[in-house]
């Protein structure tokens, strides 16, 4: 098969390395890839947003599966376009991808399908916004969230009544629709499943780190770490006949059937279990520590579902826990600098996994580029062992300003939406 994948993060570097270790899998390009997918295949320097160039480049290369990572693309009707000129595609429809794509929409979905989620009420005005916030009857200022997709800058959890005012006006600016929402705390999961609109296969449940500092303090980003499998919650099985199941049949009763990765954001607070989001796409870093669990054959998995079939036989999940610890650029999620040489990755040991974001591979070298620069995955028996073995080799990589939380996976995490 000739596959492509569209994407340049460490979510995009590790399913090019799941689908290239396929024997099905005889091309590979990765568009427009980063210093760890030029390792694995061909690297095609087309922006994600250029969504015409794609799919002239997947024709002329006889694409037999085209996996669409980022949310963007799938929003703006990637795998629809693809579609429409019979290249096979991994990723839903842009009319199915709407449940990521506005948050006001994934409302309404959940609660039609009666699925447990954080209250919440939508505003296109400042003025009401900024009146019902007033008008709460709680001490706890509530989260504040953009419409629509917003790079990662579209949540403000604020700590002062101020400060949820002050958030109203920024991303209403930023979206020009928002979203008020009772601030919920307790443990967060990602549940991600394989779908289509008949069948479902569910992933290893994961919980990610999102705050830049340890102990959970700083800015948000878009994941300084993560592990997989926690044991504090139900079974990936359960979670998914609970929350998957009767959102896909409310798609679907939409007429937007879904194909791809359904992935549910969950909290778990009081013995309850809500829905914080959905997303339409793998999840990152989710997906550095999740793939490495699975034996078998991840193109089959998804190829097969392309084609409207999941072949649940294709792989199987080890009995061990993956732990990911996220190497930044200082300053991240802020102003960070770029172009550092990275060294040691020579140094890692062979059952440890070193997945690309920010990188490209330059003159022999790896050269930084983003602020997430690359995710260090361990597996082990146990959470402990994991983590001691990814932060022995995170140790062992160095470049200039390079920055990683220490206490990954060290305990588990209770946050607030």
């Amino acid at each position: 098969m000739n596959v492509l994948i569209i994407g340049n993060g460490g979510r995009e570097h590790a399913l090019a390395w799941a689908v290239s270790r396929s024997p099905q899998c005889k091309a590979l390009f990765c568009l427009p890839g980063n210093g760890g997918t030029a390792q694995l295949g061909q690297n095609i320097s087309i922006p994600t947003a250029n969504t015409q160039e794609i799919v002239e480049f997947a024709l002329k290369h006889k694409t037999d599966l085209a996996i669409i990572g980022p949310e963007d693309p799938l929003a703006s009707g990637l795998a629809d376009q693809l579609r429409a000129v019979d290249i096979l595609s991994f990723g839903p429809s842009a009319d199915a991808a709407r449940i990521e794509a506005s948050k006001d929409y994934a409302k309404q979905i959940m609660k039609s399908a009666g699925v447990l989620h954080a209250q919440g009420e939508s505003f296109t005005a400042k003025k009401l916004a900024h009146s019902y916030i007033e008008n709460l009857n709680t001490n706890n200022p509530p989260v504040i969230k953009a419409d629509g997709l917003a790079a990662g800058k579209g949540v403000v959890v604020p700590q002062t009544i101020d400060q949820a005012h002050q958030a109203v006006d920024d991303l209403m600016r930023l979206s020009g629709k928002i979203v008020v929402e009772e601030r919920l705390s307790g443990r967060e999961v990602s549940a991600m499943t394989i779908a289509t609109d008949n069948d479902i296969f569910p992933l290893p449940l994961a919980c990610d780190w999102k705050r830049v500092g340890d102990k959970d303090t700083g800015a948000n980003t878009g994941g300084m770490g993560v592990y997989a499998q926690p044991q504090f919650t139900e079974n990936a099985s359960t979670l998914t006949e609970r929350v998957h199941k009767p959102v896909l049949a409310e798609l679907k009763k939409r007429n937007a059937p879904f194909q791809g990765v359904l992935y549910a954001g969950l909290m778990i607070s009081e013995n309850n279990l809500y829905v914080l989001e959905f997303n339409a796409r793998f999840g990152d870093p989710e997906t550095q520590v999740i793939l490495p669990l699975l034996d078998g054959d991840v193109l089959e998995l998804l190829n097969s579902t392309a084609h409207g079939n999941i072949n649940k036989s294709a792989v199987t999940t080890k009995d061990q826990v993956a732990v990911g610890v996220v190497m930044a650029s200082n300053g991240y999620p802020g102003a960070y600098k770029t172009g550092a040489i990275i060294t040691g990755l020579d140094k890692i040991d062979n059952n440890v996994f070193v997945f690309h974001a920010g990188t490209k591979q330059e003159n022999n070298r790896i050269i930084t580029t983003g602020g997430r620069v690359l995710c260090v995955v361990a597996l082990a028996k146990d959470r402990k062992t994991a983590r001691e073995i990814a932060y022995q080799n995170v140790e062992r990589i160095q470049f200039n300003n390079a920055y990683f939380r220490r206490d990954i996976a060290l305990y588990e995490s209770v946050v607030t939406n």
